[in-house]
């Protein structure tokens, strides 16, 4: 029998960690059940494990008992990171300190490790995901580059999957993850019949169309924030980069640099978000026609605006209209 370990923080935790503990626990008993029914045995034995085996409160509303600390578990087959609060190996409790070493030791004795949302930070922390690819809640991955630029960040990703570490995106997307787990360990028929129990769609890869746009302007640089500012209240606009850089005196190969190290994406690549993001808004909010809203958000041609709106969001435009506009 392979044992589990699902993580329970020392504290630097929420009700999202709640949800992530309890959604993982029930799903993989239920897995379980299902395998002895079937004659084959109890696959996993489930426990919650932390530093210290003590109770863990989040935001003074839910508290969790563990089933052991890490000094009781010589060797774990998989581990589950919950979402968390963690950002790096600095900001964490002593014993969430001893919890990230632990991971690492784990996984140098063959326990494969799956982070979910946020708990992707915690992953980072242990060095494991460097050179890697990773995913977390879109609304973190800017973040997340920044403190952790050795690791591919892959946001646009639902799961990923290499060598026997898992990540996923974000909030209760971490559901598509255990059902994905629950079939790599079980079987196909296992894990159907546990989407179906808990009411969860398989096989969805994706976390693209979920995300909102927001530029990151958390940084230092003035002429990129005033470029920021001109491409949002512009984008409309035949917008130049060259234009753009001469208008802030930067040269453009420069201008280009400071950008992505100020933002984590080209000026082109920010200008076509934020037509994307005001692309989607018309689409579930009035009834204009693709070509309608293609035309107000900047663009001309119909193939690049169909081609860019789906490399953000995974949909085609009248797909993702069709999905949220309610008329």
């Amino acid at each position: 029998m392979k044992h589990l370990s699902i993580l329970v923080l020392d504290d630097q935790c929420s009700a999202s960690t709640m949800s992530c503990i309890i959604g993982a626990y029930e799903i993989f008993t239920k897995a379980n059940s299902l395998w002895k029914q079937a004659g084959k045995g109890q696959k996993f034995k489930v426990e919650l494990v932390s530093a210290e085996r003590n109770d863990a409160v989040a935001e003074g509303l839910f508290s969790v008992k563990t089933h052991a600390s890490i000094a009781d578990i010589r060797k774990s087959d998989l581990v589950i990171i919950p979402s968390n609060l963690i950002r790096t190996y600095e900001s964490a409790t002593k014993n969430n300190r001893a919890l990230i070493n632990w991971i690492r030791e784990q996984y140098k004795l063959g326990a494969a490790i799956a982070s979910m949302c946020s708990g992707a930070f915690m992953l980072a922390a242990t060095g494991l995901l460097d050179g890697r690819t990773c995913s977390t809640h879109w609304s973190m991955a800017t973040q997340f580059q920044q403190l952790y630029p050795k690791i591919k960040m892959e946001s646009e990703k639902l799961i990923t999957d290499e060598n026997g570490i898992y990540t996923n995106g974000g909030a209760f997307s971490f559901l598509n993850l255990v059902i994905y787990l629950v079939e790599k360990y079980y079987d196909r028929e296992t894990a159907i019949h546990c989407a179906k129990v808990f009411q969860i769609d398989m096989d969805r890869n994706m976390q693209s169309e979920f995300s909102i746009f927001s530029g990151n302007k958390k940084h230092n640089d003035e002429a990129v924030q005033e470029a920021q500012e001109l491409i949002e209240q512009h984008y409309t606009d035949k917008l130049s980069m060259e234009t753009l850089s001469d208008k802030l005196n930067v040269g453009r190969r420069n201008f280009d640099r400071r950008f992505i190290k100020a933002t984590g994406m080209t000026p082109l690549d920010y200008l076509q978000r934020v037509r994307i993001e005001s692309a989607k808004k018309s689409f579930e909010n009035t009834r204009k026609t693709v070509n309608e809203v293609m035309y107000d958000v900047g663009y001309s041609d119909t193939k690049a605006f169909r081609t860019v709106f789906y490399r953000v969001t995974g949909m085609s435009p009248i797909e993702y209209k069709t999905k949220y506009n309610k008329e």
